[in-house]
């Protein structure tokens, strides 16, 4: 008894020492971590810690599943959290979330509600795709000192990661009285917005990351959100930025099939989440939604103003009783069954929602 108390505190000794670290700590054999760069489609709560009034961490944000507010910008459980759980991992904590270092190994998110992928777009409120890369690479570092080069490249190499930004960008562009549109065409715009995107992939290629899930844009004029500025309330769209997100998802999949070409090795999951939003707004009780073109929390047109919850200038705000039939939890975010259902196509989906790959094949692959 005595001697394996000895070995125990002897080992516990040994391997206090961050030198000694990555020779007592080895991962499963087929472990795979999963990150994630982004905006709020798929912000765990990265802006409960940063100074901005861009947040989600109050009533009824949370109210079906987590039954508190996370956060997240919805009823309950966004994309990634899903996908996590298909993955037989735990959901994957904030960055900026205090003591998750221990959980490194399983992955991180780096998701800010409000972030573009140019530094401008509500600068200074959010974490942006350039930022969201410099986390990233502090976590490499980190987990070299953890496990060791060699397990951390492994561990790297494994990984997937998830993307979903732009909207924000497009949407700062068009209502902030943003003079950009003085500077750039619309086209020069899309690019610099995909440019950023895609060199952000390159830069975690160059650290080793080879499986990428890749969300393209939504039909921006149609969320409630865009469709509450347009005058008279006539059920139209917001064309300007149904505009902009069709030249976006062009330029996207022109960019991505380039990368494929050039970057030995790089695996692609693009999921067309467009045409799957489109699909419900269009046909909602085949996929068990009543409403699909109305926010369930939120004011005016379409519950299109950004009120739910009353924390911004506007107190009022309705509620829905059973978001489960709602598409939209607010203005512009989906709810937990909606994400449940755009998860369950981008982790399993055919390849005509899902190409090449699904993320079930990146994970398995």
């Amino acid at each position: 008894m005595a001697s394996s108390l000895r070995f125990c505190f002897c080992f516990l000794l040994f391997c206090s020492s961050s030198l000694n670290l990555a020779l007592c700590f080895s991962l499963p054999k087929n472990h795979v971590a999963f990150f994630i760069f982004g905006d709020s489609l798929i912000d765990p709560g990265n802006n409960n810690y940063i100074n901005t009034t861009a947040r989600a961490n109050y009533w009824p944000y949370g109210e079906t599943f987590f039954k508190y507010p996370t956060g997240r910008p919805s009823d309950g459980r966004l994309i990634p959290d899903f996908i996590a759980e298909y993955a037989k991992l735990p959901l994957i904590p904030p960055y900026l979330q205090p003591g998750i270092n221990h959980q490194l190994v399983n992955g991180v998110n780096f998701a800010s509600s409000g972030a573009g992928a140019l530094a401008e777009t509500n600068q200074g409120l959010v974490i942006d795709l350039k930022t969201q890369l410099k986390y990233f690479k502090d976590v490499e570092k980190l987990l070299r000192g953890k496990l060791g080069n060699s397990e951390a490249k492994a561990l790297i190499s494994k990984a997937v990661y998830l993307f979903h930004i732009g909207a924000n960008d497009y949407g700062f562009l068009l209502t902030a009285n943003s003079t950009m549109f003085q500077t750039f065409t619309k086209q020069q715009f899309v690019e610099m917005v995909v440019g950023n995107l895609t060199d952000t992939i390159k830069e975690i290629y160059k650290k080793g990351g080879r499986k990428f899930g890749i969300l393209n844009m939504v039909t921006l004029g149609c969320l409630p959100l865009m469709k509450a500025l347009v005058p008279g309330n006539t059920d139209a769209c917001f064309e300007e930025a149904t505009e902009l997100a069709k030249l976006h998802n062009v330029a996207l999949s022109q960019a991505l099939d380039k990368l494929e070409i050039i970057s030995k090795g790089l695996k692609f999951a693009k999921y067309d989440f467009n045409t799957s939003l489109i699909e419900r707004t269009n046909n909602p009780e085949k996929y068990g939604f009543k409403e699909a073109n109305r926010g369930c929390c939120g004011s005016g047109p379409y519950n299109g103003i950004p009120s739910c919850g009353g924390k911004g200038d506007i107190k009022e705000y309705e509620l829905c009783s059973d978001p489960n039939e709602y598409v939209f939890f607010d203005s512009s975010h989906l709810t937990d069954k909606a994400n449940g259902q755009f998860a369950e196509e981008i982790w399993g989906g055919s390849h005509k929602i899902t190409w090449p790959y699904n993320l079930k094949e990146l994970f398995e692959a």
